[in-house]
């Protein structure tokens, strides 16, 4: 001890030299190569929404086995399902990835926990709205539609199962978002891949019978996909509960905060007007077609089959942004969040227009798939040559909407798709209006398409991301 009572330091501790500091740690959505990263994110979604497509599939080849009134039946109540699926997991789910990333991105893992919990609530509120709605004015909106007699009856028989658990594909969506917000897309993906195959054994199984369990008809076939989505609910709620993800949804002493909800709904709630556009915007040019006969209508479906198949691939590349683009956004990297929009956009309009320009020139390869009758494939071959190259600039549109969801700034795509909208309402009319052929219908709707990725791309240009830079006072800038 010296005289002032201090212990004294040995001299080969003095001179012993402090450790290196230790370098942040890396993370790939932020610091790694963009497109490498795109791609590593994205590999699970093509694999996990192709299995999504095999389910559409296989349920209109066991419902076709119930009988003609059944596939009616559920042509009717199609729109409605994919309108829910697809704003509880693409729009309000992108909002709910958004919001998380954003918050992980500036390094605040606190307000990512809060915004988990506040989406769960929310997922709940909506599931709870879809199925009040639908079991309380669903029979009359399928009556509106058209259905009649048995369809109706077998229609409705679908809604109040399915709708009777409209939670479920809400909460099952709203878990999918807090994953993806975080990075992780294998889970999500696994799950829905492991749901598709649940969905398909037992929505024939409960729809069909099987042994000693009875035939339950449309309302079987819907039970078997809420069991799929609840199993799915089930490994999520347990690996996210268990504190096995980045974020763990606080329950216990949770205080509502109305930010937390604007945070999340100003991107989900406005980007749930696409899905709604997309399906008024094929339902109405649908309409139109009906005039031309089975033959044009049947044909304009399998090519419809294609672009729904195809931008299953431009969702699972656009989705993969969500959460590189909030992070680089929480993270004030604001032009490589714009580098991240436009390097997806490139790998969604090559990706889908390669392989729909090879269809579009050797077009019986797809038809051939679907019919022999000799009217049927004849329009098909002139709506895929006709239109087919343009689904590139719907791929294109998708990944400029998801990467927007990013950004927290979705507004422009979503007006893209209403002038879309318009365009073929209007373009629709001024057609029918002089005796127009099936062709230039075609033609309007490959326009559509170019217009819908134009603007978007214009959309992302003229949009600032990042937060608005608050003007200091002249006074208060010249004391700094």
């Amino acid at each position: 001890m010296s005289d002032l009572g201090v212990a004294e330091i040995p001299v080969d501790e003095k001179e012993r030299p402090l450790p290196p500091p230790q370098p942040p740690a890396r993370n790939a959505l932020l610091d790694g190569p963009i497109l490498r990263t795109l791609l590593w994110l994205a590999w699970p979604n093509v694999i996990a929404l192709t299995a999504g497509t095999c389910v559409v599939i296989a349920e209109t080849s066991y419902i076709g086995r119930l009988g003609v009134e059944a596939l009616a039946a559920m042509a009717l109540v199609f729109p409605t399902v994919i309108l829910t699926m697809t704003m509880s997991g693409g729009a309000m789910g992108g909002g709910v990835a958004s919001a998380i990333a954003r918050a992980l991105g500036a390094g605040d893992i606190e307000r990512a926990s809060t915004l988990a919990s506040h989406a769960l609530l929310i997922g709940l509120c909506f599931g709870l709205v879809f199925m009040l709605g639908m079991l309380i004015f669903g029979p009359a909106l399928l009556e509106l539609l058209g259905g009649r007699g048995n369809v109706l009856t077998q229609a409705v028989a679908y809604t109040q199962i399915f709708f009777g658990g409209a939670v479920l594909p809400w909460l099952m969506n709203t878990m999918s978002g807090i994953l993806r917000g975080t990075g992780n897309m294998k889970l999500p993906s696994a799950l829905m891949l492991s749901s598709a195959v649940c969905q398909i054994i037992l929505g024939g199984t409960l729809g069909l019978g099987l042994g000693p369990i009875p035939q339950f008809g449309m309302r079987g076939v819907a039970a078997g996909s809420l069991i799929a989505y609840l199993i799915s609910i089930s490994v999520m709620a347990w690996y996210l509960f268990s504190g096995r993800g980045r974020v763990i949804p606080k329950i216990r002493g949770l205080r509502i905060r109305m930010p937390m909800f604007f945070d999340i709904l100003k991107v989900g709630a406005i980007a749930c007007f696409s899905p709604l556009q997309s399906v008024l915007t094929i339902s109405i040019f649908t309409h139109m077609l009906a005039s031309f006969g089975t033959e044009i209508l049947a044909g304009y479906g399998i090519g419809a089959r294609l672009e729904f198949m195809l931008t299953s691939i431009a969702f699972a590349v656009g989705i993969a942004t969500v959460p590189m683009v909030g992070m680089s956004i929480g993270a004030q990297r604001i032009a490589r969040a714009r580098r991240i929009c436009w390097i997806a956009g490139v790998v969604a309009f090559v990706s889908v227009g390669a392989f729909a320009s090879f269809i579009a020139v050797f077009p019986d390869i797809w038809v051939n798939l679907f019919t022999d009758d000799a009217s049927v494939r004849a329009a098909s071959r002139q709506y895929l040559s006709t239109a087919a190259p343009m689904y590139a600039f719907l791929g294109l549109a998708t990944t400029c909407y998801f990467s927007s969801q990013g950004a927290a700034k979705v507004i422009g795509p979503v007006l893209a798709q209403t002038a879309r909208l318009l365009f073929i309402s209007a373009g629709g009319w001024w057609l029918q209006s002089r005796g127009a052929t099936a062709q230039q219908f075609f033609v309007l709707a490959s326009s559509s398409m170019i217009l819908l990725g134009a603007l978007s791309c214009l959309s992302v240009v003229v949009t600032r991301w990042g937060p608005k830079q608050r003007a200091v006072p002249v006074a208060r800038a010249a004391l700094l």
